[in-house]
Order: C-alpha cells, then structure tokens, then sequence
C-alpha cells in the first residue's frame, strides 16, 4: 500500500472518529451517523464503515448492509465531474442503453463507479423530465440534450480542454 493511500485511511478514520463523538452509541443512530460522514467525505470508505460498526458496537456487515440497501449513500468517492445518463421511458426509447455504453467505454468505468484519477464518476437515473431532449445525460447537474456517442466524445474533449487549460494556468 502506497503512503498516500495510508494517509487518506488515516484522515478518513480521524473524521469519522470526529463525527462520532456527537453520537450516543444506539443502533438508531446508524443512518444520522452514515449520512453525515457521506457529507463530509463524499462516500463512504471501508474505513469509515468500520469506525461506525466499531463505536455502535455491531457487525461490520449490518453497517454495509445499511449502505447497500439504500440508494442514497455512495460506496465510491465522487469524481470531479459526475455524469449521470437517464434511462427514463423517452431516453430507453431513443438510446439511453446505448448512451450510457458509450460512457462506460469512453470512461473504463461501470455505473456507480468512479475513474481511478476521480475525474468522472458515472451513473443513471430513472427520470430527469427533460424528456423532449432524449437521450438525456446530466453532466454536472445541466442536462445535456440528444446524447448519443459521438456528443459523448465532445463532451469528453471538452473536459479534456479544461484541464489543459488548468494545467497551463498552474505552471
């Protein structure tokens, strides 16, 4: 394991140590406890999930469990940019699937998941009701209209740009 790695294990675990001191030790807890430590870290870590089993004295699995079962909480962090392809009714009809198989091609990554450099993360959603703009993908909360493919590889080389853009900008 690389000493960058250790680091964010070490930070992720003073966090939540941080946020569990302003909770008694009930299983009831449980959800105020997990959502705030996905506030604060965008996600929650194996570390974290372990740090909460551990102070509500219950079984790492009942923890995950929780995680897993409910929609709102994320197992991966974030990227930087979140993509979000709509598989609603309209977008299905007009090639939702194949926008969203462009994007995991394009990205290397499946849905939930996050490029290892967590510049994108990638995922659907049932309905954005832009519907007359199918296929829809959300690209960091604007709603981005006909996607298909080939929009994606623009999308993509525009996020390309920016960062060139940053990286001449910092040197």
């Amino acid at each position: 394991m690389t000493m960058t790695v250790l680091k964010e294990q070490s930070e992720v675990r003073r966090q939540t140590k941080q946020i569990l001191k302003r909770y008694g030790r009930r299983r009831g807890n449980l959800i105020p406890i997990l959502q705030e430590v996905q506030g604060k870290l965008g996600y929650l870590p194996q570390e974290a999930m372990l740090e909460i089993a551990e102070f509500l004295n219950m079984p790492a699995i009942d923890v995950y469990s929780v995680v897993t079962f409910y929609n709102q909480f994320r197992l991966n962090p974030p990227g930087r940019h979140s993509i979000r392809v709509c598989l609603g009714t309209a977008c299905h009809m007009k090639g939702g699937y194949i926008t969203l198989d462009a994007w995991k091609r394009r990205l290397g990554i499946d849905r939930g998941e996050t490029t290892p450099d967590r510049e994108f993360d990638l995922d659907t959603v049932a309905c954005v009701g832009c519907c007359t703009m199918a296929p829809v993908t959300v690209v960091d909360d604007k709603p981005q209209a006909k996607v298909e493919p080939t929009k994606v590889d623009g999308i993509l080389l525009s996020f390309e740009r920016e960062r060139e853009k940053r990286s001449k900008e910092s040197q």
